[in-house]
């Protein structure tokens, strides 16, 4: 299915809780941590029951390989989560979501190893209008954890033009979501790395 509008839909908007950074001393003797990861909208093109997968590349797809990879840590900004299920999607180099075939097409989850680690292959998304106006490319998140409060978030890239009038990348607790395209071996391999750390669950 085609859908290069995209309609904002305010219900859907998730907001940030706090900044990253900062390790504080709490009552005896407890860290927490103050580096959570700010949530970002959810958008319309969510779809549940995605497949457990790590490599998002298909035959005869078009686009850019990247593998994208990372770790889940908890509140204190240094534990990492086992077992955290990580979930992405995205558009095609078209702009376009796979929204109702059986194959999931740009959609993955996957679950971190004791290190916390998660990793997935998958392409540089395209773009899409919203309005008169392209979205940046950008790659959803949803995480969770046992313990953990739920991230709903987005990654967007360095040097994107539509960043700067975008309503949701522009916002300043997108900062350090908007990441680097690296080189990181001698092959030409792109890397991007997004470290996650989620709140804890209020009980």
């Amino acid at each position: 299915m085609k859908r290069k509008e995209f309609l904002f839909k305010s219900t859907l908007a998730a907001f940030a809780i706090s900044t990253f950074g900062k390790v504080v001393k709490q009552e005896q003797d407890v860290f927490m941590g103050d580096c959570e990861t700010t949530n970002d909208i959810l958008g319309p093109f969510y779809r549940s029951d995605a497949p457990v997968r790590d490599d998002l590349v298909t035959k005869g797809l078009v686009g850019t390989i990247i593998t994208l990879k990372g770790k889940v840590f908890g509140n204190d900004c240094s534990t990492p989560l086992e077992n955290a299920l990580v979930e992405i999607w995205h558009c095609n180099t078209e702009g376009d979501y796979d929204n109702d075939s059986s194959k999931f097409h740009q959609r993955a989850k996957w679950y971190t190893n004791e290190l916390g680690e998660y990793q997935f292959r998958t392409i540089l998304p395209g773009k899409y209008l919203n309005g008169s106006r392209y979205r940046p490319a950008h790659i959803h998140f949803r995480v969770t954890a046992n313990g953990s409060k739920e991230l709903i978030s987005q990654i967007y890239f360095q040097g994107d033009p539509h960043i700067e009038k975008d309503h949701w990348a522009s916002q300043k607790k997108a900062e350090k979501r908007i990441l680097p395209i690296v080189l990181e071996d001698t092959k030409g391999n792109l890397v991007v790395n997004f470290d996650i750390s989620l709140a804890q669950k209020e009980n």
